[in-house]
């Protein structure tokens, strides 16, 4: 059992470190929290400070989610949590104890998550969602469309019903998350 919790506290902290604060202060000295929509993530980075750095920021993000799973799964943990350890992470991406609890809204971690939890099925689904962004430049819509993919595809491939079920929740936390941040955004975008 002690194993099972450091895991997760781990995911967490993982998940707390906050990365596009950390990146921003870098290489521009500013709280990426008062720049463009106040998010703290890669696609406020790279909207402010360029598609690099918002890279940059988007590769660290996506492996926030995927190195407490695939550390869970060193260790030997069952499934359930395997899938607890993505949450945990996308938990601490969310509310980073790092950054006064103000974080991003968990896209990125939770790909990456899911990419260890599910990972032919998340080739498929980023594939579609690269494809659509180079076409669409939307990525909303973008990432709609290839995580929801990946999710039939864990139907399809009879993934078990504790993967499908907790990877729309982890997929509906984004939005959540971003209805959660809406009015910080709003007032960080009038000032």
């Amino acid at each position: 059992m002690y194993t099972i919790i450091l895991i997760l506290l781990i995911a967490y902290l993982l998940g707390s470190i906050p990365s596009a604060l950390i990146v921003s202060r870098l290489v521009a000295g500013v709280d990426i929290r008062t720049r463009g929509d106040g998010n703290m993530g890669a696609r406020n980075v790279s909207r402010t400070l360029g598609w690099k750095r918002g890279a940059i920021v988007a590769l660290i993000d996506v492996g926030k989610g995927l190195l407490p799973v695939l550390l869970a799964r060193a260790f030997g943990l069952s499934l359930i949590w395997r899938i607890g350890a993505a949450f945990c992470a996308v938990l601490g991406h969310d509310f980073p104890i790092f950054a006064h609890f103000q974080g991003g809204q968990g896209l990125a971690a939770t790909l990456g998550g899911l990419a260890a939890l599910a990972p032919v099925e998340m080739v498929w689904g980023m594939t579609v969602y690269g494809t659509l962004f180079l076409i669409t430049r939307h990525s909303d819509l973008s990432a709609g469309v290839g995580v929801g993919l990946t999710v039939l595809l864990m139907g399809l491939f009879h993934e078990p019903i504790e993967l499908v079920v907790s990877s729309i929740l982890l997929i509906v936390s984004v939005p959540a998350k971003m209805m959660l941040d809406r009015p910080r955004r709003v007032r960080i975008a009038g000032a």
